[in-house]
């Protein structure tokens, strides 16, 4: 710990990572069956030099508690159990394409090392984050309108300022926690089953979808091997900005690349996946109704 106290950055991020999960303060309302979700985003004036405002103060949004995962992939077939082709992605006609190639979920063709932090294909390196999840909700009603209650229940979308028909779902940051270990996704499809679930995505009620076990996310391969998860099991999820993305295997592809000839980068890697292992300890600590309140 002697390098963390000798290097500022890292006692910083120690505090950050070492505070445990803060809790929501999103408020949700009803009026007529559409609540409005109020999120405390500071100041929301206008820059011309950023098309998305910064909020001046975190944001901590709820935990979804026990929700039900099933593995998918980009270049997924369709099947029984998932009758939408994955070559493509609710917003990228090119998913398979752009990502590099199929995300072949088989064990045995995939690598998966807590050591050195890799988590992909063994059959090239992907272009962009194999760790990516879905979720039932599309923002977009065609190439220039979004849903007419899309600006009303996403808590993000006043300050992102979205050109029409853009989505400002895509690329969102999830954070992913199974009892024991927690990674970090992006928002980079639509489903299982549904795309129209905003009162379980942005309120509080459960999953519309009844199908494999009334499934709220799907989950990639990578991060089925990080947190040794499988179809059919439960994880807790929320959103989380992306300021608040530590580094990991979730920033190691399809993000800036990370300068590697920077003095000490393994060591201060090797120090935050420790930090890390801290905060994930103090969730195991933590009740169910600790989480959610």
């Amino acid at each position: 710990m002697s390098f963390l106290l000798k290097n500022p950055l890292l006692s910083i991020l120690m505090l950050v990572l070492c505070a445990g999960p803060a809790m929501a303060d999103l408020q949700t309302t009803s009026r007529s069956n559409a609540p409005r979700v109020v999120v405390s985003t500071g100041d929301r004036s206008r820059s011309s030099s950023a098309a998305t405002q910064v909020p001046a103060s975190p944001i901590r949004y709820p935990w979804k508690i026990r929700v039900t995962c099933t593995v998918f992939w980009v270049g997924e077939d369709p099947c029984k159990r998932n009758p939408v082709t994955n070559h493509m992605s609710s917003w990228d006609q090119k998913w398979t394409s752009n990502f590099g190639g199929v995300d072949d979920p088989s064990p045995s063709n995939r690598i998966a090392n807590h050591s050195t932090g890799d988590f992909r294909p063994k059959g090239f390196i992907p272009k962009l984050n194999p760790f990516y999840v879905a979720l039932p909700y599309n923002d977009i009603a065609d190439s220039h309108t979004h849903k007419p209650e899309a600006s009303k229940v996403i808590p993000w979308f006043a300050r992102t300022q979205p050109k029409p028909g853009k989505s400002v779902c895509k690329g969102r940051w999830v954070q992913i926690y199974n009892g024991s270990r927690s990674c970090y996704a992006q928002w980079e499809d639509c489903g299982p089953w549904v795309t129209d679930d905003w009162e379980f995505v942005f309120g509080n009620k459960p999953p519309k979808n009844t199908q494999n076990g009334a499934a709220g996310i799907d989950i990639s391969p990578s991060i089925r091997d990080y947190l040794s998860l499988g179809s059919g099991k439960r994880v807790h999820w929320r959103f989380v900005e992306a300021s608040q993305v530590p580094y990991g295997p979730w920033k190691k592809y399809g993000q800036d690349p990370t300068p590697t000839s920077q003095p000490n980068l393994l060591a201060q890697q090797r120090s935050l996946e420790y930090l890390r292992k801290l905060r994930d300890e103090g969730y195991q600590k933590k009740s169910l109704g600790e989480l959610q309140n």
